[in-house]
């Protein structure tokens, strides 16, 4: 059976949701990495949401110290699929997983809602369902998600083909709408909306069913 590693972080609030959305949706064992192993048994690895360390100095800048992250950071370089939620986005940019920042809301609120998405691309482990163009909606639930990239690093996302997800109504101020973003390779992406909240009728959205059933078509292909 396939194994999907969600890492814990003291802090990490969306842990839970993330391991029952890989059991009902993907139905693989999903396993906890406890932020201090150094050996990953997993096919995909998931950070995330939440609040790691307490989101002390900036957003996810102590969890890339980590033990964890360097044998994630040696599972992505090596092909592994990887996705970081929210703060998991953010401590992919900060440990360099991925490129950019993410700075605090323009309204300097934390925003909580049911937002809008355009997927960009589908080319990632994570998003071979979708459609180009294809409007979804997820929720978010962030203070720290205005997504910010100096001029060459967004000319380079356009040309790679990087952007995953945008915002069709920009609730954060994120530079070109931008709401997920993927490595070169686009085995590692990297998203402020949680599609692990958007499972099920009651959560009002499950298109995030489709971030899990894409990763799981993905890996059988494997």
């Amino acid at each position: 059976m396939l194994t999907i590693g969600v890492v814990v972080f003291p802090g990490s609030n969306c842990d839970l949701d993330a391991l029952r959305a890989v059991n009902e949706v993907m139905s693989c064992n999903a396993v906890p990495l406890w932020h201090m192993d150094t050996n990953i048994q997993a096919d995909a690895i998931v950070l995330p949401g939440g609040f790691s360390y307490g989101d002390y100095l900036r957003p996810g800048a102590i969890a890339t110290h980590s033990s964890i992250m360097k044998t994630v950071k040696t599972f992505a370089e090596n092909g592994g699929p990887v996705i970081g939620i929210c703060n998991g986005f953010q401590i992919l940019t900060e440990s360099g997983l991925l490129p950019g920042t993410l700075l605090t809301n323009n309204s300097t609120r934390f925003i909580s809602k049911d937002i809008s998405l355009n997927i960009v691309t589908n080319r990632t482990p994570f998003t071979k369902l979708f459609k180009p163009n294809q409007q979804i909606t997820m929720p978010i639930a962030h203070k720290d998600g205005n997504y910010q990239a100096d001029a060459s690093t967004l000319a380079s996302l356009k040309n790679n083909d990087q952007i995953v997800f945008t915002y069709n109504n920009n609730p954060n101020g994120s530079v070109e709408n931008i709401a997920g973003i993927c490595n070169k390779e686009g085995n590692v992406l990297g998203m402020m909306p949680h599609p692990e909240r958007a499972i099920s009728k009651w959560t009002r959205s499950t298109d995030g069913t489709i971030v899990f059933k894409s990763l799981l078509q993905f890996l059988e292909a494997k």
